[in-house]
Protein backbone atom coordinates (compact mmCIF):
# COMPACT_ATOMS: atom_id res chain seq x y z
CA UNK A 1 0.00 0.00 0.00
CA UNK A 2 1.16 3.34 -0.70
CA UNK A 3 1.05 5.28 2.37
CA UNK A 4 0.21 9.30 2.14
CA UNK A 5 2.38 11.11 4.59
CA UNK A 6 -0.61 11.75 7.29
CA UNK A 7 -0.16 10.21 10.47
CA UNK A 8 -2.67 9.33 13.08
CA UNK A 9 -1.27 9.07 16.89
CA UNK A 10 -3.62 6.43 18.88
CA UNK A 11 -3.50 6.21 22.78
CA UNK A 12 -4.19 2.83 24.04
CA UNK A 13 -4.27 -0.11 22.58
CA UNK A 14 -6.62 -2.07 24.01
CA UNK A 15 -9.21 -3.55 21.42
CA UNK A 16 -10.55 0.13 20.76
CA UNK A 17 -7.19 1.47 20.03
CA UNK A 18 -5.68 -1.88 18.37
CA UNK A 19 -9.14 -1.58 15.77
CA UNK A 20 -8.59 2.56 15.26
CA UNK A 21 -4.42 1.59 14.65
CA UNK A 22 -5.70 -1.05 12.09
CA UNK A 23 -8.43 1.19 10.14
CA UNK A 24 -6.29 4.00 10.43
CA UNK A 25 -3.49 1.91 8.40
CA UNK A 26 -6.06 0.47 5.96
CA UNK A 27 -7.21 3.61 4.87
CA UNK A 28 -3.54 5.26 3.77
CA UNK A 29 -1.92 6.52 6.47
CA UNK A 30 0.25 5.51 9.10
CA UNK A 31 -0.94 4.77 12.36
CA UNK A 32 1.31 5.26 15.24
CA UNK A 33 0.08 3.10 18.52
CA UNK A 34 0.96 4.68 22.04
CA UNK A 35 1.07 1.83 24.95
CA UNK A 36 2.13 2.05 28.30
CA UNK A 37 2.60 -1.75 29.16
CA UNK A 38 5.06 -3.11 30.08
CA UNK A 39 6.83 -0.07 31.29
CA UNK A 40 3.26 0.57 33.09
CA UNK A 41 0.29 -1.75 33.90
CA UNK A 42 -3.09 -0.92 35.21
CA UNK A 43 -4.34 -2.42 38.21
CA UNK A 44 -6.52 -4.80 36.12
CA UNK A 45 -4.05 -6.30 33.15
CA UNK A 46 -1.08 -8.43 33.62
CA UNK A 47 -0.08 -9.15 29.71
CA UNK A 48 2.29 -7.04 27.81
CA UNK A 49 0.11 -7.93 25.03
CA UNK A 50 -2.22 -5.72 23.56
CA UNK A 51 -6.37 -5.93 23.73
CA UNK A 52 -5.95 -8.20 26.77
CA UNK A 53 -9.45 -9.65 27.84
CA UNK A 54 -9.87 -9.05 31.37
CA UNK A 55 -13.30 -9.18 32.34
CA UNK A 56 -14.33 -12.42 30.22
CA UNK A 57 -13.32 -14.60 27.31
CA UNK A 58 -16.88 -14.67 26.00
CA UNK A 59 -17.57 -11.72 22.66
CA UNK A 60 -21.12 -12.68 23.55
CA UNK A 61 -23.40 -14.09 21.05
CA UNK A 62 -23.07 -14.58 16.96
CA UNK A 63 -26.74 -14.69 16.41
CA UNK A 64 -27.98 -12.42 13.70
CA UNK A 65 -31.06 -11.56 15.58
CA UNK A 66 -29.15 -11.01 18.54
CA UNK A 67 -27.81 -7.24 18.92
CA UNK A 68 -23.98 -8.55 20.26
CA UNK A 69 -24.06 -11.17 16.68
CA UNK A 70 -25.47 -7.82 14.72
CA UNK A 71 -22.71 -5.72 15.69
CA UNK A 72 -20.22 -8.64 15.10
CA UNK A 73 -21.40 -9.33 11.68
CA UNK A 74 -21.20 -5.46 11.08
CA UNK A 75 -17.58 -4.94 12.09
CA UNK A 76 -17.17 -8.25 10.03
CA UNK A 77 -18.42 -6.08 7.13
CA UNK A 78 -15.91 -3.63 7.63
CA UNK A 79 -12.62 -5.58 7.58
CA UNK A 80 -12.07 -5.19 11.72
CA UNK A 81 -8.88 -7.17 12.64
CA UNK A 82 -10.60 -7.50 16.59
CA UNK A 83 -13.55 -9.64 15.01
CA UNK A 84 -11.51 -11.47 12.61
CA UNK A 85 -9.02 -12.11 14.92
CA UNK A 86 -11.53 -13.54 17.61
CA UNK A 87 -12.93 -15.46 14.72
CA UNK A 88 -10.10 -17.14 13.98
CA UNK A 89 -8.99 -18.23 17.42
CA UNK A 90 -12.66 -19.33 18.48
CA UNK A 91 -13.23 -21.99 21.03
CA UNK A 92 -16.49 -23.56 21.79
CA UNK A 93 -18.96 -21.76 23.76
CA UNK A 94 -21.52 -22.72 21.75
CA UNK A 95 -24.05 -19.84 19.71
CA UNK A 96 -21.51 -17.29 21.37
CA UNK A 97 -17.84 -15.96 20.08
CA UNK A 98 -15.78 -17.00 23.33
CA UNK A 99 -11.76 -17.41 22.46
CA UNK A 100 -8.45 -18.40 23.84
CA UNK A 101 -7.84 -15.00 25.28
CA UNK A 102 -4.40 -15.19 25.68
CA UNK A 103 -3.92 -16.82 22.11
CA UNK A 104 -5.97 -13.41 20.79
CA UNK A 105 -4.09 -10.87 22.39
CA UNK A 106 -0.97 -12.45 21.42
CA UNK A 107 -2.38 -12.57 17.66
CA UNK A 108 -3.51 -9.05 17.81
CA UNK A 109 -0.25 -7.83 18.96
CA UNK A 110 1.75 -9.85 16.36
CA UNK A 111 -0.45 -8.78 13.53
CA UNK A 112 -0.05 -4.71 14.71
CA UNK A 113 3.89 -5.06 15.30
CA UNK A 114 4.40 -6.76 11.65
CA UNK A 115 2.27 -4.13 10.07
CA UNK A 116 4.34 -2.08 7.98
CA UNK A 117 2.12 0.79 8.44
CA UNK A 118 1.83 1.00 11.95
CA UNK A 119 4.62 1.96 14.63
CA UNK A 120 4.28 1.16 18.13
CA UNK A 121 5.33 3.19 20.85
CA UNK A 122 5.63 1.65 24.15
CA UNK A 123 5.57 4.36 26.72
CA UNK A 124 3.38 6.21 29.00
CA UNK A 125 1.27 9.35 27.90
CA UNK A 126 0.42 11.62 29.77
CA UNK A 127 -0.01 14.37 28.01
CA UNK A 128 -2.01 14.71 24.38
CA UNK A 129 0.73 15.48 21.63
CA UNK A 130 0.46 19.24 20.69
CA UNK A 131 0.45 18.60 17.15
CA UNK A 132 -1.51 15.90 14.56
CA UNK A 133 -4.67 13.84 14.12
CA UNK A 134 -4.91 11.93 17.43
CA UNK A 135 -7.31 9.06 18.88
CA UNK A 136 -7.92 8.93 22.21
CA UNK A 137 -8.90 5.08 23.17
CA UNK A 138 -7.20 5.02 26.81
CA UNK A 139 -10.35 2.49 28.54
CA UNK A 140 -11.98 2.05 31.56
CA UNK A 141 -8.86 2.62 33.46
CA UNK A 142 -7.43 5.26 32.26
CA UNK A 143 -4.35 6.12 34.17
CA UNK A 144 -4.56 8.95 36.57
CA UNK A 145 -1.40 10.91 34.92
CA UNK A 146 -3.44 11.10 32.09
CA UNK A 147 -6.69 11.46 33.23
CA UNK A 148 -6.06 14.38 35.21
CA UNK A 149 -4.78 16.02 31.72
CA UNK A 150 -8.79 14.89 30.38
CA UNK A 151 -9.70 16.41 33.43
CA UNK A 152 -7.84 19.98 32.57
CA UNK A 153 -8.55 19.62 28.66
CA UNK A 154 -12.82 18.57 28.98
CA UNK A 155 -13.74 20.20 32.80
CA UNK A 156 -14.00 17.72 35.55
CA UNK A 157 -17.98 17.77 34.88
CA UNK A 158 -17.51 16.59 32.17
CA UNK A 159 -15.20 13.39 33.17
CA UNK A 160 -16.24 10.29 35.47
CA UNK A 161 -14.32 7.79 37.24
CA UNK A 162 -16.98 5.02 38.26
CA UNK A 163 -20.00 3.83 37.11
CA UNK A 164 -23.37 2.69 38.97
CA UNK A 165 -25.82 2.46 36.45
CA UNK A 166 -29.41 1.06 36.60
CA UNK A 167 -30.97 -1.88 34.12
CA UNK A 168 -32.72 -1.16 31.49
CA UNK A 169 -35.97 -2.84 29.92
CA UNK A 170 -37.78 -2.62 26.59
CA UNK A 171 -40.91 -0.68 27.30
CA UNK A 172 -42.89 -2.90 25.03
CA UNK A 173 -42.43 -5.89 27.82
CA UNK A 174 -43.91 -3.51 30.73
CA UNK A 175 -47.66 -5.13 31.69
CA UNK A 176 -49.80 -2.26 31.96
CA UNK A 177 -52.42 -4.18 33.51
CA UNK A 178 -49.94 -3.45 36.81
CA UNK A 179 -48.31 -0.48 35.23
CA UNK A 180 -49.58 3.14 34.83
CA UNK A 181 -48.22 6.50 33.07
CA UNK A 182 -48.21 9.50 35.40
CA UNK A 183 -46.09 12.33 36.81
CA UNK A 184 -46.02 13.33 40.58
CA UNK A 185 -48.98 15.24 41.83
CA UNK A 186 -49.86 15.36 38.03
CA UNK A 187 -47.32 18.19 36.94
CA UNK A 188 -46.35 18.05 33.77
CA UNK A 189 -46.91 15.44 31.07
CA UNK A 190 -47.07 11.72 32.80
CA UNK A 191 -43.45 10.83 31.36
CA UNK A 192 -42.54 8.02 33.92
CA UNK A 193 -43.75 4.58 34.24
CA UNK A 194 -44.96 3.41 37.45
CA UNK A 195 -44.73 0.12 39.02
CA UNK A 196 -47.05 0.20 42.26
CA UNK A 197 -46.41 -2.42 44.98
CA UNK A 198 -48.79 -3.03 48.01
CA UNK A 199 -46.90 -3.43 51.24
CA UNK A 200 -46.91 -7.14 51.46
CA UNK A 201 -45.17 -6.90 47.92
CA UNK A 202 -42.67 -4.38 48.68
CA UNK A 203 -41.74 -6.50 51.70
CA UNK A 204 -41.01 -9.68 49.81
CA UNK A 205 -38.63 -7.59 47.16
CA UNK A 206 -36.73 -5.96 50.01
CA UNK A 207 -36.25 -9.55 51.51
CA UNK A 208 -35.12 -11.18 48.12
CA UNK A 209 -32.68 -8.24 47.00
CA UNK A 210 -31.42 -8.36 50.27
CA UNK A 211 -30.78 -12.59 49.78
CA UNK A 212 -29.62 -12.24 46.39
CA UNK A 213 -26.08 -12.69 44.77
CA UNK A 214 -24.09 -9.99 44.85
CA UNK A 215 -21.11 -9.74 42.19
CA UNK A 216 -17.98 -9.09 44.21
CA UNK A 217 -15.60 -6.38 43.89
CA UNK A 218 -12.13 -6.86 42.40
CA UNK A 219 -9.20 -5.12 43.99
CA UNK A 220 -9.71 -2.16 40.98
CA UNK A 221 -13.05 -2.15 41.65
CA UNK A 222 -12.70 -0.41 45.10
CA UNK A 223 -13.74 2.89 44.76
CA UNK A 224 -17.21 3.33 45.99
CA UNK A 225 -19.57 5.89 44.25
CA UNK A 226 -21.17 9.38 45.96
CA UNK A 227 -24.14 9.24 47.82
CA UNK A 228 -26.22 9.57 44.73
CA UNK A 229 -25.45 6.72 43.25
CA UNK A 230 -25.48 4.05 46.29
CA UNK A 231 -26.37 0.49 45.46
CA UNK A 232 -29.50 -0.14 46.07
CA UNK A 233 -29.24 -3.20 48.15
CA UNK A 234 -26.83 -1.17 50.33
CA UNK A 235 -29.62 1.68 50.57
CA UNK A 236 -32.12 -1.54 51.72
CA UNK A 237 -29.58 -3.40 54.00
CA UNK A 238 -29.97 0.21 56.02
CA UNK A 239 -33.52 -0.24 57.02
CA UNK A 240 -36.60 -2.63 55.61
CA UNK A 241 -38.42 1.34 54.58
CA UNK A 242 -35.05 3.05 53.24
CA UNK A 243 -36.04 2.14 49.91
CA UNK A 244 -39.55 3.31 50.05
CA UNK A 245 -38.30 6.58 51.35
CA UNK A 246 -35.85 6.81 48.42
CA UNK A 247 -36.02 5.70 45.15
CA UNK A 248 -39.38 3.71 45.62
CA UNK A 249 -41.16 6.67 47.28
CA UNK A 250 -44.97 6.85 46.16
CA UNK A 251 -45.58 10.14 47.29
CA UNK A 252 -47.75 12.41 44.69
CA UNK A 253 -48.85 8.81 42.88
CA UNK A 254 -52.03 7.64 42.85
CA UNK A 255 -52.85 4.41 41.59
CA UNK A 256 -55.65 4.77 38.63
CA UNK A 257 -56.55 0.84 39.71
CA UNK A 258 -57.20 1.56 43.20
CA UNK A 259 -57.44 5.62 43.55
CA UNK A 260 -54.70 5.53 46.58
CA UNK A 261 -51.03 5.52 46.60
CA UNK A 262 -49.37 2.49 46.57
CA UNK A 263 -47.01 1.64 49.40
CA UNK A 264 -44.30 1.66 46.86
CA UNK A 265 -43.51 2.22 43.60
CA UNK A 266 -40.83 1.77 41.06
CA UNK A 267 -40.86 4.68 38.30
CA UNK A 268 -39.15 3.76 34.65
CA UNK A 269 -37.79 6.94 32.67
CA UNK A 270 -37.26 7.10 28.94
CA UNK A 271 -34.14 5.92 27.74
CA UNK A 272 -34.00 6.82 24.12
CA UNK A 273 -35.64 9.47 22.04
CA UNK A 274 -38.25 6.66 20.32
CA UNK A 275 -39.07 5.70 23.97
CA UNK A 276 -38.67 2.15 22.93
CA UNK A 277 -36.33 1.45 26.31
CA UNK A 278 -36.89 2.49 29.84
CA UNK A 279 -34.50 2.65 32.84
CA UNK A 280 -35.38 1.95 36.24
CA UNK A 281 -34.59 4.75 38.12
CA UNK A 282 -32.66 4.70 41.29
CA UNK A 283 -32.11 0.56 40.58
CA UNK A 284 -27.68 0.85 40.43
CA UNK A 285 -27.20 -2.48 41.89
CA UNK A 286 -24.10 -4.72 42.39
CA UNK A 287 -26.37 -7.69 41.92
CA UNK A 288 -25.34 -10.90 39.73
CA UNK A 289 -27.18 -10.83 36.62
CA UNK A 290 -29.54 -13.99 36.94
CA UNK A 291 -30.19 -12.33 40.38
CA UNK A 292 -31.33 -8.68 38.80
CA UNK A 293 -33.85 -11.14 36.35
CA UNK A 294 -34.70 -12.70 39.39
CA UNK A 295 -35.68 -10.13 41.81
CA UNK A 296 -36.76 -7.18 39.54
CA UNK A 297 -39.40 -9.57 37.96
CA UNK A 298 -40.85 -9.76 41.30
CA UNK A 299 -41.75 -6.23 40.94
CA UNK A 300 -45.62 -5.41 39.42
CA UNK A 301 -45.23 -4.82 35.81
CA UNK A 302 -42.11 -6.23 35.13
CA UNK A 303 -42.50 -9.40 35.60
CA UNK A 304 -42.17 -10.47 31.68
CA UNK A 305 -40.12 -7.57 31.48
CA UNK A 306 -37.02 -8.26 29.01
CA UNK A 307 -33.87 -6.62 30.28
CA UNK A 308 -31.83 -5.04 27.73
CA UNK A 309 -28.89 -3.65 29.96
CA UNK A 310 -28.21 -5.03 33.81
CA UNK A 311 -26.91 -3.04 36.61
CA UNK A 312 -23.65 -2.78 37.94
CA UNK A 313 -21.06 -0.36 40.12
CA UNK A 314 -17.60 -0.32 38.44
CA UNK A 315 -14.43 1.44 37.87
CA UNK A 316 -14.64 3.50 34.91
CA UNK A 317 -13.34 6.38 33.00
CA UNK A 318 -15.89 7.38 30.87
CA UNK A 319 -16.56 11.23 29.27
CA UNK A 320 -20.00 12.86 28.46
CA UNK A 321 -20.00 12.06 24.89
CA UNK A 322 -23.72 13.66 24.04
CA UNK A 323 -21.79 17.83 25.56
CA UNK A 324 -18.14 17.17 23.78
CA UNK A 325 -18.09 15.04 20.69
CA UNK A 326 -19.55 15.15 16.86
CA UNK A 327 -21.14 12.36 15.81
CA UNK A 328 -17.31 11.90 14.06
CA UNK A 329 -15.80 11.13 17.81
CA UNK A 330 -14.68 14.24 17.04
CA UNK A 331 -14.19 16.71 20.21
CA UNK A 332 -16.38 19.72 19.04
CA UNK A 333 -13.57 22.47 20.50
CA UNK A 334 -10.77 20.69 19.06
CA UNK A 335 -11.49 18.60 16.26
CA UNK A 336 -8.15 17.00 15.58
CA UNK A 337 -8.68 14.95 18.68
CA UNK A 338 -10.91 12.23 18.48
CA UNK A 339 -12.09 9.60 20.97
CA UNK A 340 -12.79 5.45 20.72
CA UNK A 341 -13.47 3.21 22.83
CA UNK A 342 -15.27 2.74 26.67
CA UNK A 343 -13.97 5.49 27.26
CA UNK A 344 -17.12 7.14 24.96
CA UNK A 345 -19.69 5.54 26.72
CA UNK A 346 -20.00 2.33 24.83
CA UNK A 347 -20.23 -0.89 27.60
CA UNK A 348 -19.00 -3.68 26.11
CA UNK A 349 -15.82 -5.33 24.42
CA UNK A 350 -17.07 -4.83 20.75
CA UNK A 351 -19.37 -1.90 21.44
CA UNK A 352 -15.53 -0.24 22.33
CA UNK A 353 -14.03 -1.89 19.32
CA UNK A 354 -16.84 -0.96 17.18
CA UNK A 355 -16.08 3.18 18.39
CA UNK A 356 -12.40 2.00 17.52
CA UNK A 357 -12.78 1.49 13.83
CA UNK A 358 -15.31 4.12 13.34
CA UNK A 359 -12.46 6.58 14.94
CA UNK A 360 -10.19 4.97 13.43
CA UNK A 361 -11.58 5.60 9.46
CA UNK A 362 -13.09 9.04 10.74
CA UNK A 363 -9.64 10.10 12.13
CA UNK A 364 -8.35 9.16 8.74
CA UNK A 365 -10.84 10.91 6.44
CA UNK A 366 -10.50 14.00 8.59
CA UNK A 367 -6.14 13.65 8.24
CA UNK A 368 -6.77 13.74 4.41
CA UNK A 369 -8.92 16.28 4.45
CA UNK A 370 -11.99 14.30 3.05
CA UNK A 371 -15.71 14.50 4.72
CA UNK A 372 -16.83 12.11 7.03
CA UNK A 373 -18.61 9.56 6.81
CA UNK A 374 -20.44 7.91 9.87
CA UNK A 375 -22.29 4.92 9.53
CA UNK A 376 -25.85 5.10 9.13
CA UNK A 377 -28.24 4.97 12.42
CA UNK A 378 -30.27 1.95 11.12
CA UNK A 379 -26.91 -0.16 11.95
CA UNK A 380 -26.16 -1.33 15.38
CA UNK A 381 -22.63 0.38 15.24
CA UNK A 382 -24.37 3.98 13.77
CA UNK A 383 -26.81 3.18 16.64
CA UNK A 384 -24.28 3.21 19.10
CA UNK A 385 -22.68 6.21 17.71
CA UNK A 386 -26.16 8.18 17.46
CA UNK A 387 -26.68 7.42 21.36
CA UNK A 388 -23.52 8.51 22.56
CA UNK A 389 -23.52 11.64 20.68
CA UNK A 390 -27.19 12.16 20.87
CA UNK A 391 -28.56 15.90 22.82
CA UNK A 392 -31.54 13.46 23.97
CA UNK A 393 -28.64 11.30 26.17
CA UNK A 394 -27.23 14.37 27.42
CA UNK A 395 -29.32 15.23 30.75
CA UNK A 396 -29.10 11.27 32.29
CA UNK A 397 -26.40 10.11 30.41
CA UNK A 398 -25.17 6.34 31.11
CA UNK A 399 -23.22 4.04 29.12
CA UNK A 400 -25.22 1.85 26.88
CA UNK A 401 -24.29 -1.59 25.13
CA UNK A 402 -25.65 -2.71 21.47
CA UNK A 403 -29.46 -3.09 22.02
CA UNK A 404 -32.41 -3.40 19.49
CA UNK A 405 -33.97 -0.38 21.73
CA UNK A 406 -31.35 1.91 20.08
CA UNK A 407 -32.13 1.18 16.67
CA UNK A 408 -34.77 3.15 14.84
CA UNK A 409 -38.35 1.89 14.53
CA UNK A 410 -39.12 0.07 11.30
CA UNK A 411 -40.35 1.90 8.35
CA UNK A 412 -43.12 -0.93 8.08
CA UNK A 413 -43.92 -2.29 11.89
CA UNK A 414 -43.21 -6.05 12.48
CA UNK A 415 -44.31 -8.49 15.12
CA UNK A 416 -41.92 -9.52 17.41
CA UNK A 417 -40.61 -12.45 16.23
CA UNK A 418 -40.46 -10.87 12.96
CA UNK A 419 -38.72 -7.73 13.95
CA UNK A 420 -35.29 -8.74 15.10
CA UNK A 421 -34.59 -10.22 11.82
CA UNK A 422 -35.88 -7.46 9.97
CA UNK A 423 -33.57 -4.88 11.83
CA UNK A 424 -30.52 -7.51 11.04
CA UNK A 425 -31.54 -7.53 7.12
CA UNK A 426 -31.92 -3.35 7.29
CA UNK A 427 -28.97 -3.01 9.39
CA UNK A 428 -26.12 -5.16 6.80
CA UNK A 429 -27.89 -3.84 3.35
CA UNK A 430 -27.12 0.01 4.93
CA UNK A 431 -23.28 -1.37 6.48
CA UNK A 432 -22.64 -2.86 2.58
CA UNK A 433 -23.35 -0.25 1.29
CA UNK A 434 -21.72 2.45 3.81
CA UNK A 435 -18.33 -0.09 3.16
CA UNK A 436 -19.05 -0.16 -0.57
CA UNK A 437 -18.88 3.95 -0.24
CA UNK A 438 -15.79 3.82 1.72
CA UNK A 439 -13.76 1.64 -0.67
CA UNK A 440 -14.65 3.78 -3.18
CA UNK A 441 -13.59 6.49 -2.14
CA UNK A 442 -10.03 5.08 -0.80
CA UNK A 443 -6.81 6.69 -2.09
Amino acid sequence: MSLSAETIHIIGAGLAGCEAAWQAARSGCRAVLHEMKPQRFSPAHASPDFSELVCSNSFKSNDLENSSGLLKEEMRCCNSLIVATADAHRIPAGQALAVDRVQFSRVITETLEQDENIDIIREEITEIPAEGVVIIATGPLTSDLFAAHLNQLLGHEFLYFHDAIAPIVEADSIDFISAFKASRYNKGAADYINCPLSQAEYYRFVSELLAAEKTPLREFETLMPYEGCMPLEVMASRGIETLAFGPMKPVGLIDPRTGKQPYAVVQLRQENESGALYNLVGFQTRLKWPEQKRVFSLLPGLDHAVFVRYGSLHRNTYIHSPSLLLKTLQLKKNPRIFFAGQITGVEGYMESAAMGLVAGIQASRFARGENPATPPPVTMTGALLAYITSPFSAAAFQPMNANFGILPALEVPAGKKERKKKYADRALTAIKDWRELLVGQAP
